[in-house]
């Protein structure tokens, strides 16, 4: 029998979608995320979804608001994790660090507090960074280049498995009547002297329930896929069609048994961003109405600080090679595109059109009758171009044919769920996607084991130490 996927939610309180804030009834507020982060922590949860993800970005700036709205303000991802510690019990809980500007030995402490706190939850997303900004905000003149970051990167790696095997299974003794609390030989000096982490250890935390706490990294260079097939538990990969991440996951896995490990211990997971709803109906005017709502170049936003040069009736026609002098570059937003300027569009614009199609159920032609009777409009496609996402969109049967698809063509390991607003779309699939996942056997992977670790939870597997090695 397959095993069931690994199932996780990447959190993004202001949603995945750049106009999911603005959809009715959407958490828009940062100041108030503890609530949706309470609520988002129960659904998941209860849902039996393996982890909740916590990206970041060490930045902020007004070209933000248009592009990743969610990255303008957020919770430090460690803070979130443990402030969620305390309000769950089952879930894994997964931060990211940026090895670039963080201190292996800080890092190394919070986690293995992580784990003791939450009986084994803990997870780590290592990123090495790829913000300009952030050099600034840590002291510095320049951002680091690619080759360096990833030296140290594999460092911190090798600092943190140090320092979370300070101590051994049985160093602790507490034996009261003799006056024994530890077995000084069972603590251990890390005595990491390389060229960018330096770091001598022991760690003055117990060691954490999982041994070595589960590594998560995500990248396309070579030397990203190189740390994530050597290193990583958890390969965060970035395919939005199925070949691409079949090939991707196939790769990955040739690199991890090259270097000597199992492949099979990788587990390569995808991103997906579905829109649920009771039917395919419901989800597509879900999606049409988040594409009405991206912000477009009219007089709303003239002047507005960075805001996208590409978001116009021209820069689209621009984009699909539409002569400089057709009429159909002065089309209002909310004007139908009619079939002859479709035509005009070309065979990119038949492949755009097709999509919005496919996600939003629109149509070209037909009498329009005001927002939301399915009418194509120009709106619809310079969104849908300048904002793309590869939602998958429909009731729960279609949400779990999707994961099924994936699965049984060796595209993915598991699923990092994103929600395009919160709260309502992931209670969608928490409440509607994921009873019908478990009933296929897609979901509750964490089901029927003894030891309810996150580690246990994504392999099963114990993880050597370099103490236990001969």
């Amino acid at each position: 029998m397959t095993e069931p996927l690994i199932v996780g939610a990447m959190v993004r309180t202001l949603g995945a979608y750049p106009s999911g804030w603005r959809y009715p009834g959407a958490h828009r507020t940062p100041q108030t995320d503890a609530e949706i982060l309470r609520l988002v922590a129960r659904e998941g949860e209860d849902a039996g979804l393996d982890y909740l993800f916590f990206g970041d970005w060490l930045a902020t700036g007004p070209d933000l608001e248009f592009r990743d709205p969610y990255l303008l303000a957020r919770i430090d991802p460690v803070s979130a994790v443990l402030f969620l510690a305390g309000v769950t019990s089952r879930i894994g809980l997964i931060a990211t660090v940026n090895t670039t500007y963080a201190d292996p030995y800080a890092t190394a402490r919070s986690l293995a507090s992580l784990d003791v706190l939450t009986g084994g939850r803990a997870g780590i997303n290592l990123v090495t960074g790829a913000e300009p900004r952030a050099a600034g905000n840590h002291g510095r003149d320049a951002h680091a280049d690619n080759e360096s970051r990833y030296d140290r990167a594999e460092e911190f790696v090798a600092a943190l498995r140090g320092l979370w095997d300070s101590w051994s299974e049985d160093a602790w003794i507490a034996d009261a009547e003799r006056g024994v609390l530890i077995d000084p030989d069972g603590l251990r000096a890390t005595d990491l002297d390389g060229r960018q982490v330096r770091v001598t250890g022991p760690l003055n935390v117990a060691r954490p329930p999982q041994g070595r706490i589960p590594i998560v990294h995500a990248g396309t260079s070579p030397r990203s896929r190189a740390l994530a097939a050597t290193e990583a538990d958890l390969a965060l990969i970035a395919a939005p069609q199925r070949d691409d991440a079949v090939a991707t996951r196939h790769a990955l896995r040739e690199i991890a048994e090259r270097c000597g490990r199992e492949p099979e211990t990788l587990k390569v997971i995808a991103p997906v961003l579905p829109v649920v709803a009771d039917t395919d109906a419901d989800a597509h005017r879900i999606v049409e109405r988040l594409l009405a709502l991206v912000p477009l170049a009219d007089d709303a936003h003239a002047g507005r600080t960075a805001f996208p040069a590409n978001r116009s009736v021209d820069a689209l026609a621009d984009a699909l090679g539409v002569d400089a002098d057709d009429p159909l570059r002065a089309a209002a937003f909310d004007s139908a595109v009619s079939a002859d300027e479709a035509h005009r569009l070309g065979a990119a614009g038949d492949a755009l059109i097709e999509r919005v199609a496919r996600i939003a159920g629109l149509r070209v032609g037909g009498r329009s009758g005001g927002a939301g009777d399915g009418i194509l409009r120009w709106r619809h496609l310079v969104a849908a171009h300048a904002v793309p996402a590869a939602f998958v969109v429909g009731d729960a049967s279609t949400i779990a044919d999707h994961f099924e698809a994936w699965r049984d063509a060796g595209a993915a390991d598991g699923f990092n769920v994103l929600s395009a607003f919160q709260p309502a779309q992931f209670q969608a699939f928490t409440r509607l996607a994921a009873p019908e996942l478990r009933r296929r056997g897609l979901l509750g992977r964490g089901d029927g084991v003894e030891t309810s670790t996150l580690r246990d939870r994504l392999t099963g597997l114990r993880p050597v130490t370099r103490h236990d090695a001969p």
